[in-house]
């Protein structure tokens, strides 16, 4: 195994001064593992098994490109810090395929890892990170894992890690493509970052949890979680009903994603409190579904989906009722939301004995197009309508009171995208405060403290692009 030690500015200027490293030198003391790190070159498994075992903070093991098969765990108990993170890359993203019955296996003290530029095609069920691990980071990989049986292609337990960049694709098994769930018990991960990945092509499992992303479980659904999931793109993930995002935890943030052509739903099916904003719903089998308590959902896009979002109709209320029940939504805001020539627009279905929603808030929404704007089959006590503008369809059962036939002055833009013009009543009701929906117009963040938080401009229309394909995933920006 050849190793050599480099002293690059980039590496250097983010590991110590000049000064530090000139002292060092002068008294003889080996600054190369204290400070700058070793780039270790592997050319096989066994290899690359023995530097993983060797690997100290701020070094950097490059696999050489290939197709390797693999039988053994490779196996990462070894932390960096925060200054010195261990990078684990292939030579080049995407140039390094691992095949065979095993990959990457995590331990419970790997901490400040970086897994880069691979194609796993192994077995699933290996590729985890435990709880224990933290501040680790899964990127521009490929996962195209063989599943036999039940099983994900990568779970995270532990706190604090990010998932950036990845392709998820072509499963047809029971199981997840990525799936957040937390420690022994009934907690959850802590704020795992989840952005800029590509959910590709999930074929109908025939199996309840088969979604392309799933946060949480019946068992953890009242814990937080606070995750941030933002600018991934889903196309045709429709392993189940609930086959793009299933949420089944609490105080999570869903923001600027795209869900695509063939795509079933973002499903907040278990869990309360979660933000879910500026993403767009094309042309789905599902749009967005909701369960559960203080939810607030603003500032969408939803055009061509059948339907395209769906108020839950609970069958209990948690607590007391089990935690596996369809928990009957309390208190969701559902404002400031576009919706566009779909199948079926906004819908709560029947359900025997069903329990329906309580203080919904449903206001200054645009329904343009498609069927009625609302079609209501429960009880939906105690909700409060308010400035929906209903354009080339008919109001279904929203109260008069409620609506506004007022055209919404939708302007036509790139991608088929129709946003307000200049003088669009929504705009100018935007342009108010409104303190009874409980936002804010400056600094709202969760608990990650990433992003740019909710602004004034959030409120107006969705203010990103739908993703494509180049937006995301390993070669992405």
């Amino acid at each position: 195994m050849a190793t050599k030690l480099v002293a690059s500015k980039k590496r250097f200027a983010r590991l110590g001064s000049p000064w530090t490293t000139w002292c060092a030198l002068s008294i003889g003391v080996s600054i190369a593992p204290l400070l700058l790190g070793r780039d270790i070159q592997v050319a096989s498994m066994q290899q690359l098994q023995i530097a993983l075992g060797d690997a100290m903070p701020g070094d950097k093991v490059v696999v050489a490109d290939g197709k390797y098969q693999n039988r053994v765990p490779l196996k990462i108990t070894k932390a960096g810090n925060k200054l010195q993170p261990i990078e684990i890359a292939a030579q080049s993203v995407g140039g390094v395929e691992i095949n065979g019955s095993a990959g990457f296996s995590f331990s419970d003290s790997a901490a400040y890892v970086e897994l880069r530029g691979f194609r796993f095609t192994h077995q699933a069920g290996t590729i985890n990170l435990p709880e224990g691990t933290h501040h680790c980071r899964i990127t521009r990989n490929v996962f195209e894992l063989k599943v036999t049986r039940s099983a994900s292609y990568l779970t995270v337990s532990g706190d604090d890690n990010e998932i950036d960049h990845n392709t998820f694709q072509n499963k047809k098994t029971e199981g997840k493509m990525l799936e957040v769930l937390g420690p022994t018990g009934s907690a959850m991960a802590q704020r795992t970052w989840i952005h800029h990945n590509y959910f590709s092509n999930f074929e109908n499992s025939g199996q309840n949890n088969s979604s392309a992303l799933h946060i949480g479980n019946s068992s953890r659904s009242l814990s937080p979680s606070h995750s941030l999931v933002e600018y991934n793109l889903f196309v045709k993930t429709r392993g189940e009903n609930e086959g793009a995002i299933c949420n089944k935890s609490c105080e999570n943030t869903y923001r600027f994603n795209t869900f695509g052509q063939g795509c079933t739903e973002l499903s907040l099916r278990h869990g309360n409190r979660c933000l879910v904003y500026g993403n767009f719903f094309i042309e789905t089998k599902g749009g967005l579904r909701f369960f559960g308590d203080d939810h607030k959902i603003f500032c969408n896009y939803f055009q061509r989906n059948d339907p395209a979002v769906q108020i839950g109709n609970g069958d209990g209320n948690v607590p007391p009722a089990k935690l596996t029940t369809h928990d009957r939504p309390d208190r969701v805001q559902f404002a400031f939301n576009i919706l566009i020539d779909n199948k079926t627009n906004v819908i709560m279905a029947a359900r025997k004995d069903g329990l329906g929603a309580t203080h919904l808030v449903f206001a200054h929404n645009i329904i343009q197009g498609g069927d009625r704007a609302v079609s209501i089959s429960g009880p939906i006590a105690d909700a409060s309508w308010t400035g929906n503008f209903i354009w080339q369809t008919n109001a279904g059962d929203i109260p008069a009171n409620g609506i506004s036939f007022e055209d919404p002055l939708l302007e036509r833009t790139g991608g088929d995208i129709y946003r307000p013009r200049s003088g669009s009543p929504q705009m100018r009701i935007a342009t108010k405060s409104f303190p009874d929906f409980g936002f804010v117009t400056d600094g709202q963040e969760q608990a990650s403290q990433r992003g740019s938080g909710v602004t004034l401009d959030a409120y107006t229309a969705p203010a990103q692009a739908v993703l494509k394909p180049v937006d995301v995933g390993p070669m992405a920006r």
